[in-house]
Order: C-alpha cells, then structure tokens, then sequence
C-alpha cells in the first residue's frame, strides 16, 4: 500500500497522484514546474494505463507499473507528509 499524503522536502509541494496513468516521456521539469498542481494542464502529457500510477511534484515525477520501494531512489525526496 502506497502512501497518499506524500510531500516533496525539495521543492515542499504534495505529491500528487493519479490512478492508472503514466506520464509521457517528453515530460520535463519545467512542465510540472509551470503546470502542478492544475490537472487540467497536466493532462496534455498523461497516457492512460490499467493498473499503473503517475506520481509527481513540482520538481520530480515517476510512472509506476510493477511494486516499487520508492525509498530506494535517492534523487527523490518524497516522505510521508504525516496521516
């Protein structure tokens, strides 16, 4: 089970998430720099895909299809922003 209140320490925005989506390979940091956390502009670059997850932040993302410990990615600085 993922956690859901996931809260970025670099940039200190929520980490949002989006059921069975994953972002696009031409996604770049000014992208979610300029669009997080609007939806409506995120879209432009999410591809629809059963059973994965999109995470993302102001300054990072990742797609996710299989379980993943995300702890084990140091570039991302995401912790439990507390339940």
């Amino acid at each position: 089970r993922a956690c859901d209140q996931l809260r970025c320490t670099a940039c200190d925005f929520r980490v949002s998430l989006f059921n069975d989506y994953i972002w696009d390979q031409s996604c770049d940091y000014l992208f979610f720099r300029n669009n997080m956390p609007e939806l409506s502009k995120l879209r432009a670059k999410m591809i629809k895909k059963k059973g994965a997850r999109a995470y993302a932040c102001q300054c990072s993302w990742r797609s996710i299809d299989a379980l993943t410990d995300l702890r084990t990615e140091q570039q991302l600085r995401w912790v439990c922003g507390k339940h």
